[in-house]
């Protein structure tokens, strides 16, 4: 109906607004008496020198009621659309029991980075809101029609490998995750927070990390072994904390296989004169003209500084993907540098460089305060899933009369929706705070309260004593809670296409908690099963059931059938 009603209007206005200015400016009215659409004239009276009462009056006059519509008003400057409920409810649920309902075509190819963590210790409730960011923004993206290629840069060289790297081979005397029952990413953590400690009290640590470091770029054979095998332990606990939060990448690099590569870039950007030689030997771009200082990208002894392989990466993706769009999920600390890193490709004339696009999020705090790596005070991810997961047990167990093993399969999916909205449901550019017996409750604008009303709709399903027809049982008798869960249902291809062109997982989420909120609206107001509407109430429970069940995929949360 909304894209009628912008038709309408775009053909009485054509010279004045758009099409798409009609759409952002057409509004939902807080109360049913007031319309199902509202369309304000007020902008519309500083182009035509028109009070917006006049001109709302005059296209009252113009657009004539059809079939769609019971009426339309003229009042304060709006103008007022009722729709004709029958074929509003028609239109919605033939939609939405369709296939495909609210995806777009496009012919896009995405890569977007996320997760690229450091091999020197686990990952920890940063990487969570990373990869929940990531995951759903591509899921976004692919259901908005995009091809969607997932990646991954493992850092997995330099000093902070070789601090952990440099405790073990001082005190682990040959152990290893097996021997010590631990999870490999979580025993090589383990030697970083040592390695910090350790250097605390005597700082030739440093100095000795530092020298393994040499060791490992003159290929010393010893260093390097080491260095391969916590490496294996690391990328195997990765591995494993990925699986349980479904997270699959199409391609992961490796920076010990990369940092060399971008020289050859900084060396042809010497050679063109983009960049220049220090006196004291440095490579650097000038980047004052705008306003980003002068950056180093060769070191006086020719060691390359990180931004260097990210010049190469940027490359090599564009290249390998042949992508239109790279985006980068990483943390707004990181805003300076992909502002670089964007400017010297520029600088270069890359093609990939008008193409990036840092998807910049906020860090997450705890309510205990700010987390830190080398103290040890790091959420792990793997143990804050644990805990969220004993916390959805305990109210599983006290909800619910279920065996052992199906407590611990609900409480794995219920933890992993309350993780996941929660870290979502916050603009992704804001710094949040992460509650996990918040996040947990089955009630509120909550993960657990999506699945409960998915859940809830599921049972209403399997409980009825045939499936809800395909043939539409819209009857005219209808009461508030099923026009205000039918609208909010008629929303969705707009919200999912705004969340893609937004980048914002945020969206879904907002709109995924208005949708259950309108469905429980409906499921407290309006008898289902054995009322004599039974089957055009099946129709729209269905329907809420299909529309959340892709929310929820967007999000990157399983459904279940069942909490």
């Amino acid at each position: 109906m909304k894209e009628t009603i912008i038709m309408l209007l775009a053909s009485e206005l054509a010279g004045s607004l758009s099409a798409d200015d009609i759409g952002r400016l057409l509004e939902i009215p807080p109360a049913p008496e007031m319309g199902d659409y509202a369309f304000p004239c007020f902008t519309l009276a500083r182009i035509l020198r028109k009070s917006p009462v006049a001109i709302a009056e005059e296209l009252r006059k113009k657009i004539m009621p059809d079939d769609a519509f019971e009426n339309i008003t003229a009042i304060a400057g709006y103008l007022n659309f009722f729709v004709d409920k029958n074929q509003f409810a028609a239109s919605v649920l033939s939609r939405v029991l369709e296939d495909g309902y609210g995806r777009k075509q496009a012919a896009v190819k995405v890569v977007i980075e996320f997760a690229s963590p450091n091999t020197n210790k686990p990952l920890h409730l940063g990487h969570l809101r990373n990869m929940s960011i990531g995951e759903s923004v591509a899921r976004i993206l692919q259901f908005c029609g995009n091809d969607v290629v997932r990646t991954s840069i493992n850092n997995d060289r330099g000093i902070h490998i070789c601090k952990s790297m440099l405790a073990y081979r001082a005190v682990g005397g040959g152990a290893t995750p097996q021997s010590a029952g631990k999870k490999p990413d979580h025993f090589v953590g383990d030697y970083y927070v040592l390695f910090s400690r350790n250097a605390a009290v005597d700082p030739s640590w440093n100095d000795r990390a530092q020298h393994m470091l040499r060791q490992w770029e003159a290929g010393d054979e010893q260093v390097r072994a080491l260095w391969k095998t916590m490496n294996g332990w690391a990328l195997d606990g990765f591995k494993q904390t990925y699986d349980l939060f479904g997270i699959r990448f199409d391609r992961e690099y490796f920076e010990s296989d990369l940092y060399t590569f971008g020289k050859e870039i900084v060396r042809d950007g010497l050679e063109r004169g983009v960049f220049s030689r220090r006196d004291d030997g440095a490579t650097v771009v000038d980047l004052d003209a705008e306003k980003l200082g002068t950056k180093v990208l060769l070191r006086p002894d020719g060691t390359a500084v990180y931004i260097v392989q990210d010049l190469y990466l940027a490359v090599l993706k564009h290249d390998e993907f042949a992508c239109d769009r790279s985006l980068y999920v990483v943390g707004n600390e990181q805003d300076f540098h992909f502002a670089v890193l964007k400017t010297i490709l520029k600088k270069l004339g890359s093609p990939v460089a008008g193409k990036i696009h840092h998807l910049s999020y906020g860090m997450v705090d705890l309510p205990e305060g700010k987390m830190k790596s080398r103290e040890g005070t790091v959420v792990d991810a793997d143990d804050l899933i644990n805990e969220t997961k004993s916390l959805a047990a305990e109210e599983v167990a006290r909800r619910y009369r279920l065996d052992d093993a199906e407590i611990e399969r609900r409480s794995l999916v219920i933890a992993l929706a309350a993780i996941k909205y929660q870290l979502l449901r916050v603009d992704i550019g804001k710094t949040m705070l992460f509650d996990p017996r918040k996040a947990i409750s089955f009630e509120g604008d909550t993960g657990p309260y999506l699945l409960y009303s998915y859940a809830r709709a599921s049972s209403i399903v399997r409980k009825a004593p045939a499936p809800p027809s395909r043939a539409v049982a819209a009857d005219g008798a209808f009461n508030g809670a099923e026009i205000a869960l039918l609208r909010q249902l008629d929303r969705f291809p707009e919200a999912a296409a705004f969340a893609g062109d937004k980048l914002s997982p945020s969206i879904i989420a907002s709109y995924a908690f208005g949708l259950a909120q309108a469905f429980n609206e409906f499921y407290h107001n309006s008898q289902v099963i054995g009322s004599d509407r039974e089957q055009f109430r099946l129709q729209l429970v269905a329907a809420f059931r299909a529309v959340m069940k892709n929310c929820l995929w967007l999000l990157g949360i399983e459904a279940i059938e069942e909490m």
